[in-house]
């Protein structure tokens, strides 16, 4: 299946400022295949190391980084000469390998010549676990699950993908009914590579259902592996309570859910953990749209996502019937599965800030408000046909923005105060 993300990679082959790159994300997000699919396709060369197999490495860098003695091993060890304009060296699961992280910065300064990528779960690679990156000797890439585009392309749908890209709108109402039924599969498939591929060769729901449980499952064994004893068990609480947070009318965070009385100090690191090992997507409330708008926030009000709008199907036991009910899909548990939707396809660019706006009173709110090339755009999301939004005009007439988007099952239309962008096109 084709990843936006390897056109970033070219760039970053490419650059004349390259330095070892980290790509991060989640387990089972597609890292190693993305990694030995570039390798081999735009290098003579892929030395893959995986250092959770690779035992007899394990203290390639614990005596010194002298990179030509790791490069010698190295070499020994893939049976591969290593040169470096045309091999791309790969390692995976760095994070279980002592002094592995520090090693890139000794590859930055002493040998940037080399191509080196580094990858590993987000689990175990930085939030207290004692490891710290050499700040300003590498690059970093975040890997997420599929866009909704992305997902098209594995069904072989490139060309409403090019019309989408082109924004030829009047075409694409033509196959709106068409779209609308990918939407819904994407809704209960998801963007996770494993699951996409099956769903690809099989069409089976059950199987679909299947691998989504297993992996929520080997999530839940990584906690206990990977996390501080301690927060484990708040962990597991925080996780649990996500489907039942976003079926709640206001989606904003309350702690209470997890268990009555409880408080931000009992679940702050807990929250944490999951945010950085890249399980769980953060917003937070903003008071106004001023610039930037991180300095508007409010740390104390914020929403909780999943990574995928698949696995919060499977997590809330979502039956396949919805898929076949019409638009029913959309509407589930208060548009739990639209909203989560659409943050997970503006989380797939990683230099726009993702906020959401309501009044004081909370009584309005805007679904997100997002700063992306010098502008501030309000996004109001419909799960349904029902377009009036009352929160919206409120923002829109109070603030006046020079953009403003509202995304749903309806064609593209502008209008004198705001734009509708159809759903399967918000990415």
């Amino acid at each position: 299946m084709f990843r936006e993300k390897i056109n970033e990679l070219k760039e970053w082959k490419e650059s004349n400022f390259r330095k070892p790159l980290v790509l991060r994300g989640a387990r089972q997000v597609g890292k190693t295949w993305l990694l030995k699919e570039f390798g081999n396709t735009f290098y003579d060369k892929l030395v893959y190391i995986n250092f959770e197999e690779a035992i007899t490495l394990k203290d390639i860098f614990v005596n010194d980084f002298d990179i030509d003695r790791i490069i010698t091993i190295l070499q020994i060890y893939s049976n591969t000469t290593i040169t470096a304009d045309n091999t791309l060296i790969v390692f995976d699961e760095i994070q279980s390998v002592e002094g592995g992280i520090t090693s890139l910065k000794y590859f930055c300064e002493n040998a940037p010549q080399y191509h080196i990528i580094a990858a590993g779960s987000l689990l175990g690679m930085g939030l207290l676990n004692n490891v710290s990156y050499p700040v300003g000797k590498v690059d970093f890439m975040d890997l997420r699950p599929l866009s909704f585009s992305e997902f098209l392309l594995a069904l072989n749908e490139d060309n409403l993908v090019d019309v989408i890209k082109e924004k030829k709108w009047e075409v694409l109402s033509v196959f709106k009914e068409k779209l609308k039924d990918y939407l819904r599969f994407y809704f209960y498939v998801g963007g996770m590579p494993e699951v996409v591929d099956a769903y690809a060769k099989t069409k089976d729901w059950n199987l679909v259902r299947k691998i989504q449980n297993r992996i929520l499952k080997s999530y839940e064994g990584d906690f206990s592996k990977h996390a501080p004893k301690e927060i484990v068990p708040r962990i597991r609480m925080v996780w649990q309570s996500i489907p039942s947070q976003l079926a709640k009318e206001n989606k904003k965070f309350i702690y209470g859910v997890i268990k009555e009385g409880s408080r931000a100090k009992d679940f702050e690191l807990a929250i944490e953990w999951l945010i950085e090992c890249g399980l769980l997507l953060k917003t937070n409330r903003v008071s106004k749209p001023g610039m930037p708008l991180i300095a508007y926030q409010d740390l104390s009000a914020f929403k909780l996502f999943l990574l995928d709008v698949g696995l919060l199907g499977a997590m809330a036991d979502l039956n396949v019937k919805t898929i076949i009910e019409g638009d029913k899909i959309f509407t589930e548990f208060k548009g739990a599965l639209t909203e989560q939707y659409v943050m997970q396809q503006l989380r797939v660019n990683i230099t726009i800030y993702i906020g959401y706006w309501t009044n004081d009173g909370s009584s309005y709110e805007v679904d997100f408000l997002i700063q992306k090339d010098g502008e501030i755009i309000p996004i109001e999301v419909k799960a349904h046909e029902n377009l009036k939004a009352k929160s919206f005009q409120l923002f829109c007439n109070k603030y006046n923005p020079k953009k403003a988007i509202r995304t749903s099952l309806s064609d593209y239309k502008e209008e004198s105060w705001m734009t509708n962008i159809p759903l399967y096109a918000i990415d």
